[in-house]
């Protein structure tokens, strides 16, 4: 009985029982497109206190290194950094949520801060054809003169709630959603991808 307990509770990742690692869509080629899970990766939001904005910028330079980005934009070195997500509000994203642990008290009375990290699911789309891919769902321009590097866009793709934004030139995309919405969203990037082939890789 307690094995199947402790089987019932093990963790699982956000995209378990939705995406299967390997080739996938069309076969003949390279495939066009490669999905990254980044699982693990930690999560959360920051929301200034009001008149706040400026002493949160000036503490988050001085602990973290970071830089409040400005609407629409990102502001990361490797994997981590902050993603701008509303008005005087951030998504803080670090290569776990331990790297994260200590942020509610560093910015305690500056902002609110909740860790997101099992919250939402994130999967990096890239190669040659993501930006095709994407676009059949995304609802912002995605053209390289109107959405680059360290850019992004808090959006719907194909009527579910998502933040994206764009990691590097080649293109590379991370995309997140809920968590609750996983199955779904996989369900709609898996078709999107198939006509260019797609490979599904585990990553962080």
């Amino acid at each position: 009985m307690s094995e199947l307990m402790t089987s019932a509770w093990a963790p699982r990742g956000a995209w378990t029982g939705y995406a299967r690692a390997g080739r996938h869509g069309r076969l003949q080629g390279e495939a066009g497109i490669r999905l990254t899970l980044r699982e693990g990766v930690g999560l959360a939001t920051l929301i200034a206190g009001d008149g706040q904005e400026e002493a949160l910028r000036a503490i988050l330079s001085e602990r973290y290194g970071w830089n409040l980005p400005e609407p629409g934009a990102t502001a990361l070195s490797g994997e981590r950094g902050l993603v701008w997500s509303g008005p005087g509000q951030w998504l803080a994203v670090a290569e776990s949520g331990e790297a994260l642990r200590r942020l509610p008290e560093a910015l305690r009375g500056l902002a609110a801060v909740t860790d997101q990290s099992d919250a939402r699911a994130i999967v990096r789309v890239s190669g040659p054809r993501a930006r095709a891919a994407l676009a059949k769902g995304v609802t912002v321009d995605l053209h390289p003169r109107a959405f680059g590097p360290g850019r992004t866009a808090v959006t719907s793709i194909a009527h579910i709630g998502a933040q994206l934004w764009q990691v590097d030139a080649g293109p590379s995309y991370d995309v997140a959603v809920a968590r609750s919405f996983a199955g779904s969203f996989w369900s709609w990037l898996a078709d999107a991808a198939a006509e260019f082939g797609y490979e599904v890789r585990a990553g962080a």
